[in-house]
């Protein structure tokens, strides 16, 4: 069985914003323009009111931009 805590370890799933804002503290409207200019990941609409990104993505964001 494959370890989870290794680093290697890619995370499956999404999150909504309010989980995101938790581990990368920045505003709505900051998080929102990082991601239309590319600094944040790019999100996905799961249902028409549903808005999310995927926990690998964050994973990456956080690893290369030291958000947290």
């Amino acid at each position: 069985m494959d370890d989870l805590s290794t680093s290697s370890t890619k995370l499956l799933g999404f999150l909504r914003l309010e989980q995101v804002l938790q581990l990368i503290p920045v505003s709505k409207a900051t998080w929102w323009n990082g991601c239309k200019s590319g600094q944040f990941p790019k999100p996905y609409k799961l249902a028409p009111r549903i808005t999310a990104w995927k926990m690998s993505d964050i994973q990456d964001c956080m690893n290369n931009f030291q958000c947290s």
